[in-house]
């Protein structure tokens, strides 16, 4: 069975580049084939945010949100005692992913794109033709293409092939869904910074989801040590303290950085979403993974038409969009919060006004944060002499 583009993946990342690259060539959508090794709809732990510019992808990809979702219109930061909130430029929608991404294999299918469950790919040979790939149980299914796209999540094989031994420690992420009570009957998403102080390099949230439930889980940056049980007894800590009780352990999964020159193309090959990495300063991945699909349909069209499958201009052609942009600067500043001195730059985002304001902008999609550097810098030094009183603060809500 031979194919123009095999995508190992159906998630919003694999199913993303599958229809970019029938809008953009209609007469594709016979020669593609998305494989996934589960069966739609599928757990899917992840914190379920439209973030940053999810609505524009999926507007440029034709697809439509036909799910339950909570339009959150403001955002709640919160390190102890301090709270700040901000309104967000367009309500970020917060959805299941379970049932976002079965909604999205749908609409994939009604284009006439092949999507088949419960084939995870095995393993597979590049060639000077394209891609032999073996699918199912041993491999035993062969078929070839001329593009193999690993969408396949942070273990990819197609990144592990473009990578090496060479990919680092994995940002760890937590998330549990539980029922709404009391004060959490709220539209606000809660962005808790308070475990900082007992070790976490990240965040705690609480975001609304359809039903009166919510969503509770944490991120923490690879950048300092912590196991998977320290990072639990975290969550359970800090959940406790806002009056939430984890009745059972979150479920936790690694997920890789956005990462400007790590290899995401070779010969034949591409890699999006998780696999290509995701926003290393707030750990979403949906927008990115569906915007890091348009990128790569346009690479794979234009290798389909002149015969050039080295992809070489792809790492660029990334780093280059609006995703790789944003990503790029959000990997800077995760470096400064997360891996430097965090009460410095915390204060910043704590008592600073218009720094709130511009990544509140940046989570709603409703501003580029990359186009507005002027401003990031500005807020940056005028950070400087206050910073003594800011730190001062600080350290008082932690007391």
């Amino acid at each position: 069975m031979n194919y123009d583009v095999v995508v190992a993946g159906a998630g919003p990342a694999g199913i993303s580049s599958a229809v970019a690259l029938v809008r953009r060539d209609p007469s594709l959508r016979h020669r593609i084939l998305v494989l996934d090794r589960a069966a739609f709809p599928r757990e899917k732990p992840c914190g379920g945010g439209l973030t940053g510019h999810a609505e524009e992808a999926m507007a440029a990809l034709g697809l439509e949100l036909t799910v339950p979702s909570v339009p959150s219109p403001r955002a709640e930061v919160r390190f102890w005692e301090w709270r700040r909130e901000v309104a967000l430029g367009r309500p970020v929608r917060i959805i299941r992913r379970d049932q976002f991404d079965a909604s999205l294999v749908a609409q994939a299918r009604d284009l006439g794109i092949e999507v088949r469950e419960r084939a995870a790919l095995q393993d597979f040979r590049v060639d000077g033709d394209g891609v032999d790939i073996g699918v199912g149980e041993g491999g035993g299914e062969r078929i070839r293409a001329r593009v193999l796209v690993g969408a396949d999540g942070v273990g990819s094989r197609v990144r592990k092939h473009l990578n090496g031994e060479s990919d680092g420690t994995p940002i760890r992420l937590f998330r549990l869904e539980l029922p709404a009570k009391g004060a959490w009957r709220s539209d606000a998403m809660l962005y808790d910074f308070s475990p900082m102080s007992d070790g976490l390099r990240g965040y705690l949230w609480v975001f609304p989801v359809a039903g009166e439930w919510i969503n509770v889980g944490l991120m923490h940056d690879p950048g300092a040590p912590l196991s998977g049980g320290d990072l639990e007894a975290l969550l359970r800590r800090h959940l406790d303290r806002l009056g939430i009780t984890l009745p059972r352990a979150a479920r936790g999964w690694p997920a890789f950085g956005y990462h400007p020159s790590a290899p995401i193309g070779g010969a034949h090959l591409l890699t999006v979403g998780d696999a290509a990495g995701i926003d290393a300063l707030t750990g979403e991945g949906i927008a990115v993974a569906m915007e890091q699909g348009l990128v790569a349909a346009a690479a794979i069209t234009d290798a389909l038409a002149t015969g050039d499958f080295r992809f070489a201009r792809y790492r660029r052609a990334l780093r280059r969009a609006t995703v790789g942009r944003e990503l790029a600067i959000d990997r800077w500043l995760a470096r400064l919060l997360y891996r430097g001195d965090w009460r410095r730059w915390l204060s910043l985002v704590m008592f600073d006004d218009e720094m709130l304001a511009l990544y509140a902008a940046r989570v709603s999609g409703s501003m580029v944060l990359a186009d507005h550097k002027r401003a990031l810098v500005a807020a940056l030094w005028r950070h400087l002499p206050r910073l003594g009183s800011r730190r001062r603060a600080l350290e008082a809500a932690i007391a």
